[in-house]
Protein backbone atom coordinates (compact mmCIF):
# COMPACT_ATOMS: atom_id res chain seq x y z
CA UNK A 1 0.00 0.00 0.00
CA UNK A 2 1.27 3.48 -0.73
CA UNK A 3 1.92 5.91 2.05
CA UNK A 4 -1.00 8.25 2.57
CA UNK A 5 -0.16 11.55 0.98
CA UNK A 6 -1.31 13.84 3.76
CA UNK A 7 1.06 16.63 4.64
CA UNK A 8 1.07 17.54 8.33
CA UNK A 9 1.17 21.20 9.22
CA UNK A 10 -0.56 23.68 11.48
CA UNK A 11 -3.22 24.07 8.81
CA UNK A 12 -5.01 21.10 7.30
CA UNK A 13 -5.53 22.85 3.99
CA UNK A 14 -3.54 24.93 1.58
CA UNK A 15 -4.92 28.18 0.24
CA UNK A 16 -4.61 28.53 -3.51
CA UNK A 17 -5.07 32.25 -3.97
CA UNK A 18 -5.19 32.51 -7.74
CA UNK A 19 -8.32 30.40 -8.06
CA UNK A 20 -9.59 31.08 -4.56
CA UNK A 21 -9.80 27.37 -3.72
CA UNK A 22 -8.87 25.79 -0.43
CA UNK A 23 -7.35 22.42 -1.27
CA UNK A 24 -8.35 19.69 1.15
CA UNK A 25 -5.46 17.37 1.89
CA UNK A 26 -7.75 14.78 3.44
CA UNK A 27 -8.84 14.15 -0.16
CA UNK A 28 -5.24 14.14 -1.43
CA UNK A 29 -5.89 17.25 -3.50
CA UNK A 30 -2.74 18.18 -5.40
CA UNK A 31 -3.83 19.71 -8.70
CA UNK A 32 -1.70 18.92 -11.75
CA UNK A 33 -0.95 22.33 -13.23
CA UNK A 34 1.64 21.65 -15.98
CA UNK A 35 -0.23 21.68 -19.34
CA UNK A 36 2.55 19.71 -21.06
CA UNK A 37 2.18 16.77 -18.67
CA UNK A 38 -1.61 16.90 -18.96
CA UNK A 39 -1.27 16.89 -22.76
CA UNK A 40 1.19 13.99 -22.63
CA UNK A 41 -1.09 11.87 -20.41
CA UNK A 42 -4.04 12.45 -22.71
CA UNK A 43 -1.96 11.61 -25.80
CA UNK A 44 -0.57 8.41 -24.24
CA UNK A 45 -4.13 7.28 -23.51
CA UNK A 46 -4.81 7.41 -27.29
CA UNK A 47 -8.40 8.62 -26.89
CA UNK A 48 -10.84 7.96 -29.72
CA UNK A 49 -13.88 10.11 -30.57
CA UNK A 50 -16.12 7.15 -29.61
CA UNK A 51 -14.54 6.62 -26.17
CA UNK A 52 -16.18 6.95 -22.76
CA UNK A 53 -13.47 8.05 -20.32
CA UNK A 54 -13.50 7.65 -16.55
CA UNK A 55 -11.60 10.29 -14.57
CA UNK A 56 -11.08 9.95 -10.82
CA UNK A 57 -10.44 13.17 -8.90
CA UNK A 58 -10.83 15.71 -11.74
CA UNK A 59 -10.16 18.64 -9.42
CA UNK A 60 -10.64 21.92 -11.26
CA UNK A 61 -10.84 20.15 -14.63
CA UNK A 62 -7.51 20.89 -16.29
CA UNK A 63 -7.31 17.37 -17.74
CA UNK A 64 -11.07 16.90 -17.97
CA UNK A 65 -11.46 19.66 -20.55
CA UNK A 66 -8.69 18.19 -22.74
CA UNK A 67 -10.38 14.79 -22.70
CA UNK A 68 -13.85 16.20 -23.37
CA UNK A 69 -12.49 17.74 -26.57
CA UNK A 70 -11.27 14.34 -27.80
CA UNK A 71 -13.81 11.83 -26.56
CA UNK A 72 -17.50 10.99 -26.70
CA UNK A 73 -18.00 11.42 -22.96
CA UNK A 74 -16.09 11.91 -19.69
CA UNK A 75 -17.44 10.48 -16.43
CA UNK A 76 -15.76 12.45 -13.64
CA UNK A 77 -15.85 10.99 -10.11
CA UNK A 78 -15.33 13.68 -7.49
CA UNK A 79 -15.84 13.54 -3.72
CA UNK A 80 -15.49 17.29 -3.06
CA UNK A 81 -18.64 19.25 -3.92
CA UNK A 82 -16.62 22.47 -4.21
CA UNK A 83 -14.56 20.93 -7.00
CA UNK A 84 -17.77 19.70 -8.63
CA UNK A 85 -19.02 23.30 -8.69
CA UNK A 86 -15.72 24.49 -10.22
CA UNK A 87 -15.91 21.82 -12.90
CA UNK A 88 -19.53 22.60 -13.76
CA UNK A 89 -18.75 26.31 -13.95
CA UNK A 90 -15.80 25.65 -16.24
CA UNK A 91 -17.83 23.84 -18.93
CA UNK A 92 -21.10 25.73 -18.55
CA UNK A 93 -22.36 27.15 -21.82
CA UNK A 94 -19.63 25.48 -23.89
CA UNK A 95 -20.05 22.82 -26.62
CA UNK A 96 -18.46 20.20 -24.34
CA UNK A 97 -20.92 20.67 -21.45
CA UNK A 98 -23.25 17.90 -22.65
CA UNK A 99 -20.36 15.41 -22.82
CA UNK A 100 -19.53 15.66 -19.12
CA UNK A 101 -21.15 13.42 -16.50
CA UNK A 102 -20.19 14.05 -12.88
CA UNK A 103 -20.58 11.35 -10.22
CA UNK A 104 -20.36 12.89 -6.75
CA UNK A 105 -19.02 10.74 -3.92
CA UNK A 106 -16.35 8.23 -2.95
CA UNK A 107 -15.30 6.35 -6.08
CA UNK A 108 -14.42 3.28 -4.00
CA UNK A 109 -18.06 3.00 -2.90
CA UNK A 110 -19.58 3.66 -6.33
CA UNK A 111 -20.96 1.19 -8.83
CA UNK A 112 -18.96 2.30 -11.85
CA UNK A 113 -20.70 2.46 -15.24
CA UNK A 114 -19.21 1.23 -18.49
CA UNK A 115 -16.05 3.04 -19.64
CA UNK A 116 -13.40 2.44 -22.33
CA UNK A 117 -10.49 4.21 -20.64
CA UNK A 118 -9.52 5.58 -17.26
CA UNK A 119 -7.22 8.60 -17.16
CA UNK A 120 -6.54 10.26 -13.83
CA UNK A 121 -4.22 12.03 -11.44
CA UNK A 122 -5.18 9.61 -8.67
CA UNK A 123 -5.58 10.78 -5.05
CA UNK A 124 -2.63 8.84 -3.67
CA UNK A 125 -4.29 7.44 -0.56
CA UNK A 126 -6.76 5.40 -2.66
CA UNK A 127 -4.19 4.10 -5.17
CA UNK A 128 -4.20 0.40 -4.27
CA UNK A 129 -7.94 -0.15 -3.76
CA UNK A 130 -8.69 1.87 -6.90
CA UNK A 131 -6.34 -0.23 -9.06
CA UNK A 132 -8.09 -3.44 -8.02
CA UNK A 133 -11.57 -1.93 -8.27
CA UNK A 134 -10.75 -1.03 -11.88
CA UNK A 135 -9.18 -4.41 -12.72
CA UNK A 136 -12.10 -6.35 -11.28
CA UNK A 137 -14.67 -4.13 -13.03
CA UNK A 138 -16.71 -5.73 -15.81
CA UNK A 139 -16.85 -5.31 -18.70
CA UNK A 140 -13.10 -4.83 -19.01
CA UNK A 141 -11.80 -1.42 -20.05
CA UNK A 142 -9.16 -0.98 -22.77
CA UNK A 143 -6.45 0.72 -20.72
CA UNK A 144 -5.78 3.17 -17.91
CA UNK A 145 -3.20 5.97 -17.78
CA UNK A 146 -2.79 6.88 -14.13
CA UNK A 147 -0.58 9.17 -12.04
CA UNK A 148 0.68 7.63 -8.79
CA UNK A 149 3.19 8.31 -6.06
CA UNK A 150 6.55 7.14 -7.47
CA UNK A 151 7.09 4.52 -4.77
CA UNK A 152 3.70 2.97 -5.54
CA UNK A 153 4.27 3.05 -9.30
CA UNK A 154 7.63 1.31 -8.92
CA UNK A 155 5.96 -1.48 -6.96
CA UNK A 156 3.33 -1.88 -9.66
CA UNK A 157 5.94 -2.58 -12.35
CA UNK A 158 8.52 -4.45 -10.21
CA UNK A 159 9.67 -7.88 -11.42
CA UNK A 160 10.67 -10.98 -9.42
CA UNK A 161 13.97 -10.31 -7.66
CA UNK A 162 13.57 -6.50 -7.66
CA UNK A 163 13.73 -4.83 -4.25
CA UNK A 164 10.26 -3.35 -4.80
CA UNK A 165 8.66 -6.68 -5.78
CA UNK A 166 5.70 -7.38 -3.48
CA UNK A 167 2.10 -8.58 -3.32
CA UNK A 168 0.98 -5.47 -5.15
CA UNK A 169 3.34 -6.30 -8.05
CA UNK A 170 2.26 -9.90 -8.55
CA UNK A 171 -1.44 -9.30 -7.88
CA UNK A 172 -1.58 -6.46 -10.41
CA UNK A 173 0.51 -8.24 -13.05
CA UNK A 174 -1.71 -11.32 -12.81
CA UNK A 175 -4.59 -9.20 -14.07
CA UNK A 176 -2.83 -6.64 -16.27
CA UNK A 177 0.23 -5.55 -18.16
CA UNK A 178 1.76 -2.52 -16.42
CA UNK A 179 4.25 -0.13 -18.05
CA UNK A 180 6.01 2.94 -16.68
CA UNK A 181 5.39 5.95 -18.93
CA UNK A 182 7.07 8.96 -17.32
CA UNK A 183 8.30 10.64 -14.16
CA UNK A 184 6.62 13.78 -12.85
CA UNK A 185 8.33 16.13 -10.41
CA UNK A 186 6.51 17.52 -7.37
CA UNK A 187 6.67 21.11 -8.67
CA UNK A 188 4.18 20.25 -11.39
CA UNK A 189 1.43 20.26 -8.74
CA UNK A 190 -0.35 22.92 -6.76
CA UNK A 191 0.26 22.64 -3.83
CA UNK A 192 3.48 20.62 -4.33
CA UNK A 193 3.34 17.25 -2.54
CA UNK A 194 6.33 15.93 -0.58
CA UNK A 195 6.83 13.01 -2.97
CA UNK A 196 7.62 12.54 -6.64
CA UNK A 197 5.14 10.97 -9.04
CA UNK A 198 5.10 8.60 -12.02
CA UNK A 199 2.57 7.88 -14.73
CA UNK A 200 1.84 4.24 -15.59
CA UNK A 201 -0.22 2.51 -18.25
CA UNK A 202 -2.36 -0.45 -17.12
CA UNK A 203 -3.81 -2.77 -19.75
CA UNK A 204 -6.11 -5.52 -18.41
CA UNK A 205 -5.43 -9.07 -19.61
CA UNK A 206 -8.32 -10.00 -21.86
CA UNK A 207 -9.57 -12.57 -21.24
CA UNK A 208 -8.57 -12.48 -17.55
CA UNK A 209 -6.74 -15.56 -16.21
CA UNK A 210 -9.14 -18.36 -15.13
CA UNK A 211 -8.16 -18.12 -11.47
CA UNK A 212 -10.22 -17.59 -8.32
CA UNK A 213 -8.87 -14.17 -7.38
CA UNK A 214 -9.82 -14.48 -3.70
CA UNK A 215 -7.81 -17.69 -3.45
CA UNK A 216 -4.89 -16.11 -5.29
CA UNK A 217 -4.96 -13.15 -2.91
CA UNK A 218 -5.03 -15.50 0.09
CA UNK A 219 -1.99 -17.41 -1.17
CA UNK A 220 0.07 -14.30 -1.91
CA UNK A 221 -0.72 -12.92 1.56
CA UNK A 222 0.85 -16.02 3.10
CA UNK A 223 3.87 -16.03 0.80
CA UNK A 224 4.71 -12.30 1.17
CA UNK A 225 4.45 -12.03 4.96
CA UNK A 226 8.17 -12.80 4.88
CA UNK A 227 9.06 -12.60 1.21
CA UNK A 228 12.70 -13.63 1.75
CA UNK A 229 11.73 -16.83 3.57
CA UNK A 230 10.97 -20.14 1.85
CA UNK A 231 7.41 -21.31 1.33
CA UNK A 232 8.21 -24.11 3.75
CA UNK A 233 8.79 -21.48 6.46
CA UNK A 234 5.77 -19.40 5.43
CA UNK A 235 3.43 -22.38 5.81
CA UNK A 236 4.74 -23.17 9.30
CA UNK A 237 3.16 -20.03 10.82
CA UNK A 238 0.55 -21.02 13.40
CA UNK A 239 -2.12 -18.73 11.94
CA UNK A 240 -1.59 -20.22 8.47
CA UNK A 241 -1.74 -23.78 9.76
CA UNK A 242 -4.98 -23.03 11.64
CA UNK A 243 -6.58 -21.48 8.55
CA UNK A 244 -5.46 -24.34 6.30
CA UNK A 245 -6.77 -26.97 8.71
CA UNK A 246 -10.15 -25.27 9.03
CA UNK A 247 -10.54 -24.95 5.25
CA UNK A 248 -9.39 -28.52 4.64
CA UNK A 249 -11.90 -29.94 7.11
CA UNK A 250 -14.69 -27.94 5.43
CA UNK A 251 -13.58 -29.34 2.06
CA UNK A 252 -13.61 -32.91 3.41
CA UNK A 253 -17.02 -32.43 4.98
CA UNK A 254 -18.53 -31.06 1.76
CA UNK A 255 -17.12 -33.94 -0.30
CA UNK A 256 -17.70 -36.73 2.22
CA UNK A 257 -13.98 -37.41 2.58
CA UNK A 258 -13.19 -39.14 5.91
CA UNK A 259 -10.25 -37.80 7.92
CA UNK A 260 -7.87 -40.52 9.18
CA UNK A 261 -7.55 -40.83 12.96
CA UNK A 262 -3.90 -39.86 12.88
CA UNK A 263 -4.41 -36.88 10.55
CA UNK A 264 -1.65 -34.26 10.94
CA UNK A 265 -2.16 -31.01 9.03
CA UNK A 266 1.51 -30.02 9.30
CA UNK A 267 2.64 -33.31 7.72
CA UNK A 268 0.06 -32.95 4.96
CA UNK A 269 1.18 -29.41 4.07
CA UNK A 270 4.86 -30.35 4.20
CA UNK A 271 4.25 -33.36 1.94
CA UNK A 272 2.53 -31.17 -0.67
CA UNK A 273 5.39 -28.66 -0.62
CA UNK A 274 8.14 -31.30 -0.79
CA UNK A 275 6.55 -33.68 -3.28
CA UNK A 276 5.97 -30.83 -5.74
CA UNK A 277 9.44 -29.29 -5.25
CA UNK A 278 8.01 -25.94 -4.18
CA UNK A 279 9.18 -25.94 -0.55
CA UNK A 280 12.33 -23.91 -1.30
CA UNK A 281 10.61 -21.24 -3.40
CA UNK A 282 10.71 -17.69 -2.02
CA UNK A 283 8.07 -15.08 -2.76
CA UNK A 284 10.63 -12.39 -3.67
CA UNK A 285 11.77 -14.41 -6.73
CA UNK A 286 8.52 -16.22 -7.64
CA UNK A 287 6.85 -15.19 -10.88
CA UNK A 288 3.17 -15.55 -11.76
CA UNK A 289 3.64 -19.09 -13.13
CA UNK A 290 5.25 -20.15 -9.84
CA UNK A 291 2.29 -18.85 -7.84
CA UNK A 292 -0.18 -20.50 -10.21
CA UNK A 293 1.62 -23.81 -9.75
CA UNK A 294 1.53 -23.52 -5.95
CA UNK A 295 -2.17 -22.65 -6.01
CA UNK A 296 -2.98 -25.56 -8.31
CA UNK A 297 -1.10 -28.21 -6.34
CA UNK A 298 -2.76 -27.18 -3.08
CA UNK A 299 -6.20 -26.99 -4.70
CA UNK A 300 -5.69 -30.48 -6.18
CA UNK A 301 -5.17 -31.81 -2.64
CA UNK A 302 -8.30 -30.07 -1.34
CA UNK A 303 -6.62 -27.03 0.21
CA UNK A 304 -8.10 -23.59 -0.37
CA UNK A 305 -7.08 -20.09 0.67
CA UNK A 306 -10.44 -18.39 1.29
Amino acid sequence: MPKVLREKSTTQVHKQFRQGIVFNKDFGQHILKNPLIIQSMVEKAALRPTDVVLEVGPGTGNMTVKMLERSKKVIACEIDTRMVAELQKRVMGTPIQSKLQIMVGDVLKMDLPFFDLCVANVPYQISSPLVFKLLLHRPLFRCAVLMFQREFAERLVAKPGDKDYCRLSVNTQLLARVDMLMKVGKNNFRPPPKVESNVVRIEPRNPPPPINYQEWDGLTRIAFVRKNKTLSAAFKQSSVIAMMEKNYKIHCSLHNIPLPDNFDIKEKINAILTNNSINELRARTMDIDDFIKVLQVFNKEGFHFV
